[in-house]
């Protein structure tokens, strides 16, 4: 008996489950869209919906320590360094204006393997896939250019003492 269950078990143990949703959630917010089953389409929009909202907090002008936290909240969940800096800077932006509601569901054909009851989960406010590997592309080479100017600023450091 399942009473009170307040966590959708998705036929896997807790450790299995929080890692597949994690992953979900950050391939969501890398490719701005995700096709699987219904079940976990469900699950993972709101852990998704959770992480916008935490993101759209820094854009307010808090003070640097509750933004710190903020990120270091969403990192629990999104472990790619590349997909949090987007998350913080290009998606929490686009939904600047709108009180929930970021991400939408469009049901599919059942899978004919077995069935399964299909569907897309994708953000409101989506980019075209030239836009996101150009996206993608600008915020490596920043990240480049700012790995070569720590490393300089160490270097030169040493050197002073």
């Amino acid at each position: 008996m399942n009473k009170r269950n307040k966590v959708k078990q998705l036929n896997r143990d807790s450790n299995h489950r929080k890692a597949l949703i994690n992953n979900m959630v950050t391939s969501l917010f890398e490719h701005e869209r995700i096709e699987s089953s219904l079940a976990k389409i469900k699950v993972i929009r709101s852990h998704a919906e959770k992480l916008i909202t935490r993101a759209k907090k820094n854009l307010e002008g808090i003070e640097p320590e509750k933004a710190l936290h903020n990120k270091r909240e969403v990192m629990k969940k999104i472990h790619d360094r590349e997909v949090v800096i987007k998350l913080f800077e290009d998606i929490a932006p686009r939904f600047q204006e709108r009180n929930g509601g970021y991400t939408r569901i469009y049901k599919l054909v059942n899978r004919a393997s077995d069935n399964t009851e299909m569907g897309i989960l994708e953000l409101t406010s989506l980019k075209s896939k030239e836009e996101i590997k150009e996206a993608k592309k600008e915020r490596k080479e920043k990240f480049e250019k700012q790995k070569e100017e720590r490393k300089k600023s160490r270097e030169s450091s040493k050197k002073a003492s």
